[in-house]
């Protein structure tokens, strides 16, 4: 079949690496062929050639194209053409395997590098006219929402485990109605290979997995499937995310939504571990549940509980305990005043304070912060004026 040529596959820097690979057959592949076929976003573009890595930086820098052999020896170049990064990949075959990486040589045979791919619906290449080659019925899947795995499911799970976690992944995204039944049977019986991946590469997949519009269904799979302690999630509240999801506004945070999933009682410190989170994410990750742990502040201390903590975090902490029927009525009002929330600065600095006469030391901070107090107690409506008039009340005292 032809897809209609799409404005993205005639950009400039596609077209410059299209005629620069000319002497060789060259190829759209995987992700961004699949979501143009089901007109989804396109996120990454993909290309694949049976010019050998070598070759492929030669022809680059013959048209003044920028090559960076980011994965040479797997056979991946990064080209840089009109300032946008493509990763240009030669086709490939697995010499060997052992769960998590793959020894590869290089092939010039299309339907045997499309059959190391994980699902049928990833194998798709499309030609520069968009023409479509589908080897393993793709096409079809893609359109009916069936995640199948290529050949036989136990065969490409035992190349690379961390396909269990992607057949999930996918079907949060592209699956309709129940999973494909031998790809189902073949995580439930792999499942206890799970713990030979990295945490950062289970990470990856099940944040990705979050942020699908709705992972419940997947994630309910999952439970079933048993694959959570082999991730090292000893237990997940499936109850406690669906009311979350219900509550989200705006973009779907995956943090807040593993903060979700988590139980109560749950370490998040061991969560962080085992799944190698960022410092960013970790910290994201405590704050909200810490929160949403704590005592909601009395109506009278909101402003300064959203000043102190944030309000984003607030808000996440409280639709979070809310979901969890923890003194809903109390949470509902933290999180409409967090909803309405302007961020306040506070008008003083410490070196207000040395201009006003006082001398450098830690009294500085000290006052900064009874002032800083007073300005919130005030409802944030002192001026900077305000507040070192303030200041210099409190100067003999300190």
């Amino acid at each position: 079949m032809r897809i209609a040529v799409q404005d993205w596959m005639r950009s400039p820097g596609v077209a410059a690496i299209f005629e620069a690979l000319s002497d060789g057959v060259t190829r759209f592949v995987g992700g961004c062929v699949r979501d143009t076929l089901l007109d989804r976003p396109i996120r990454d573009i993909d290309i694949a050639t049976d010019l050998e890595p070598k070759s492929v930086m030669a022809h680059a820098g013959q048209a003044g194209i920028k090559a960076v052999p980011t994965g040479i020896e797997h056979g991946t170049v990064t080209l840089v053409a009109k300032g946008a990064p493509v990763e240009v990949t030669t086709l490939r075959r697995d010499v060997e395997t052992d769960g998590r990486r793959a020894v590869v040589a290089f092939t010039r045979d299309w339907r045997e590098d499309a059959m190391r791919r994980d699902f049928t619906m990833n194998a798709l290449s499309m030609d520069f006219d968009g023409t479509v080659h589908d080897y393993f019925g793709g096409i079809e899947d893609a359109r009916n929402g069936h995640v199948r795995f290529v050949g036989d499911a136990e065969t490409r799970i035992r190349e690379d485990v961390l396909r269990i976690l992607r057949f999930f992944r996918f079907h949060a995204f592209y699956g309709r109605g129940e999973p494909d039944a031998a790809g189902y049977a073949a995580c439930v019986k792999l499942a206890h290979l799970l713990p030979s991946l990295s945490g950062e590469r289970i990470r990856q997949e099940l944040l990705r997995l979050l942020e699908a519009h709705d992972p419940l269904p997947a994630l309910e799979r999952m439970t079933a499937a048993g694959i959570w302690p082999e991730i090292g999630i000893a237990d997940v509240d499936l109850t406690v995310l669906a009311a979350f999801i219900r509550a989200e506004k705006g973009a779907v945070d995956p943090i807040a939504r593993l903060a979700a999933l988590l139980p109560p009682d749950a370490d998040p410190a061991r969560v962080v571990s085992k799944l190698r989170l960022s410092g960013r994410e970790a910290s994201s990750l405590r704050t909200i549940r810490n929160l949403a742990d704590a005592d909601p502040p009395a109506a009278e201390a909101v402003g300064a509980y959203l000043y102190r903590n944030g309000a984003e975090p607030a808000l996440i902490a409280g639709h979070l305990a809310i979901a969890r029927g923890t003194d809903a009525k109390t949470w509902a009002s933290v999180v409409a005043a967090a909803e309405d929330w302007r961020p306040k600065t506070f008008p003083l600095r410490g070196r207000d304070l040395l201009d006003a006469g006082m001398a450098p030391g830690a009294e500085v901070g000290n006052l900064l912060g009874s002032v800083e107090n007073w300005w919130i107690d005030q409802d944030f409506q002192p001026d900077r004026d305000a507040c070192l008039d303030y200041a210099r009340s409190l100067m003999p005292k300190i």
